[in-house]
């Protein structure tokens, strides 16, 4: 086939790119022209298929009307229904939602799931807004966005600063909307309401599964090592508990604050005694440093599990992990990701770390449209056989291409959905 060209690629002695949409589809260009496909496939896949705005109004709890804007972007729907998150958070932009639409579709690809990726958000902080108005904004985004979701097109999750507590609202007010498909419409419910066992801690143990994976390669033991986790959120602070658990020396750890970090160790059940409930704990602390000065102190391991663009060109020759796992959205740039590749660092890319929560929610649905639901024991030895199979697969594709793990998940989840969309006659 004609290889595409790159539109995006950027020349020698320019900054940095840090924006997810376009180096995102960097990545896809590269991985489809190493498939052989053509510039046809590119511009069908490298923005999403369906992207909504939504605009509503919510009465807060002063008697004051505020507008919040929405987004929901499904990126394709080859393979099938889109499946991805919503997210509440001041940042919000369309741009952000497309790419991690994309995202979401080379996760599923490489996970073998039945879906194409999917994802929203909501521009909001709900640190600074009450119970009752997160309830209400939850509820009036479901009703503005419910023609194009449901359990056999677009199936939403929690995601950044949302939980089962907002997807519960959101299965409510779904289901006095569409009452006849509204079981899985969505997932990361409570389990009393069909959420499945084993969600809320699934892409923190799908981390600490592609942990173990890695340590096999470098033959290094878990009890011998020095962890750093950036981030003490829902997947951060589940990460740093699973590895303190298991018997590694968790020396880091950080929030939107600061950090922490003690050569010696640090005692997380105290932390998670202490942190409240947007996983904020370094506030109670008189020593503290940067999220930045973290990512570069002595460790083997390194979780970023924060937010995007933390490892970047100007401080990946400083990190002195052996290995770094992805478990947040985009924390390495791609300039990075090279750096960290030369200087011989095995990354795990967050398409394939930070798998396990999409993996789990695709347990929830498949429980919910079946009626049927499994034991919590069942589902992580369901998980950790997914995660083992992706991660090898992205592994063993490295190699054959000789890539870096990031392109050679892309490869990996890219060709089914490019696969299914020229048997469909897409393209």
């Amino acid at each position: 086939m004609t290889q595409a060209s790159s539109s995006n690629t950027q020349g020698t002695g320019t900054a940095e790119n840090t924006d997810v949409l376009s180096r995102t589809q960097d990545v896809i260009l590269e991985a489809l022209q190493t498939l052989g496909y053509d510039q046809q496939m590119y511009d069908l896949l490298r923005l999403p298929l369906r992207v909504l705005t939504v605009r509503f109004p919510v009465r807060m709890d002063d008697g004051s009307v505020r507008v919040f804007t929405g987004y929901r972007a499904q990126h394709n729907d080859a393979v099938g229904p889109t499946k991805g998150g919503i997210r509440l958070h001041p940042d919000v932009t369309q741009e952000e939602i497309e790419a991690l639409s994309i995202w979401m579709s080379i996760k599923c690809g490489i996970a073998d799931l039945p879906y194409g990726g999917g994802k929203g958000g909501i521009e909001c902080d709900p640190r600074d807004m009450s119970f009752d108005e997160i309830e209400r904004v939850s509820r009036a985004y479901v009703r503005a966005v419910s023609q194009i979701v449901g359990s056999a097109k677009d199936i939403p999750a929690p995601d950044v600063f949302s939980n089962s507590q907002n997807m519960a609202w959101m299965f409510d007010e779904y289901s006095r909307l569409r009452e006849f498909d509204s079981p899985g419409f969505i997932t990361g419910k409570p389990i009393v309401l069909g959420g499945s066992k084993g969600r809320e801690s699934a892409t923190a143990r799908g981390v600490a599964i592609c942990i173990e994976e890695a340590l096999k390669i470098r033959g290094l033991n878990l009890h011998d090592t020095r962890v750093i986790v950036q981030g003490f959120g829902n997947a951060g602070s589940y990460i740093a508990k699973f590895m303190y658990d298991a018997g590694a020396k968790v020396v880091g750890i950080s929030d939107a604050y600061g950090a922490l970090y003690r050569e010696e160790g640090l005692d997380i059940d105290e932390l998670l005694e202490r942190r409240d409930s947007f996983g904020t704990v370094t506030r109670l602390y008189r020593h503290t440093i940067s999220n930045r000065e973290l990512l570069e102190m002595p460790c083997d391991i390194l979780v970023p599990a924060a937010v995007e663009n933390q490892i970047t060109q100007e401080n990946a020759d400083r990190i002195q992990a052996s290995i770094v796992v992805e478990a947040a959205n985009g924390p390495t740039t791609a300039a990075a990701t090279e750096i960290l590749t030369e200087k011989g660092i095995l990354l795990v890319p967050d398409v394939v770390g930070n798998s396990g929560g999409v993996i789990v929610s695709y347990f929830e649905w498949v429980q919910n449209n079946q009626g049927y639901y499994w034991e919590e024991d069942e589902i992580d030895e369901r998980l950790a056989s997914r995660m083992r199979t992706s991660f090898q697969r992205v592994y063993q594709t490295s190699l054959r291409y000789r890539v870096n793990m990031r392109l050679a998940a892309y490869i990996v989840g890219i060709q089914r959905m490019a696969e299914a969309a020229r048997w469909r006659g897409w393209v």
